[in-house]
């Protein structure tokens, strides 16, 4: 399977509570709710047609708790391109704490996660999705195990809360694989892992 990550980015990064003031609010954390009010049609139709594509999902403990509580609880799931798939297809949720998780098809990871996401991509075809849950997709990242970054950026500054990638990591070219924006002023990019990046090394030559 390809294992892409799919993100809800702010300009300065910041993942954090994007769906609501009180989706996350942890170390204090003050200003959720800062993507929607930037979602347009066409930003709905791509996340409807990226949530369709999709063969079984990938979760951190919270983002799936998030989800659970939402898309999860939908009275009548199969009306919504998103609450659909969700619903239909297999969910695996990394955690150490959960039992129990009563979202139908749902399968907690406890154990060895670089075997279980090793075994879930070669055992399976099509895409394995991870949206959100940023401790996960910086940890897949940091083992290789991303095939694809899918970062959806909203035209705002947030100013605080959890980036997408910390400020001390491994670091990673990417190339471009593709990009467009919408009305609202959303960008969509689409990237693939390339090796490491290059450095420049060469002195600059001086100036009179």
């Amino acid at each position: 399977m390809k294992l892409t990550t799919i993100t809800n980015v702010s300009v300065d990064g910041v993942m954090q509570g994007l769906g609501g003031s009180e989706e996350d609010r942890r170390d204090g954390f003050e200003r959720g709710g800062w993507a929607l009010p930037l979602v347009d049609e066409e930003v709905m139709a791509h996340l409807g047609e990226v949530y369709g594509r999709a063969d079984a999902f990938l979760f951190g403990r919270r983002t799936y708790e998030i989800f659970a509580g939402s898309w999860g609880a939908m009275a009548d799931p199969g009306s919504n391109p998103v609450a659909a798939p969700l619903h239909a297809r297999p969910k695996y949720v990394v955690s150490s704490t959960l039992t129990g998780p009563r979202w139908a098809r749902t399968t907690v990871l406890s154990g060895d996660l670089a075997t279980a996401v090793r075994e879930l991509r070669e055992g399976g075809q099509g895409e394995l999705q991870v949206h959100g849950s940023g401790q996960l997709v910086r940890w897949l990242a940091a083992h290789g195990l991303v095939d694809e970054f899918v970062l959806l950026t909203y035209p705002v500054i947030v100013g605080q809360g959890t980036r997408l990638f910390p400020q001390d990591g491994p670091d990673s070219a990417l190339d471009l694989v593709d990009c467009r924006s919408t009305p609202g002023g959303v960008t969509i990019q689409v990237y693939r892992p390339a090796g490491r990046p290059r450095y420049a090394t060469d002195t600059p030559a001086a100036t009179s």
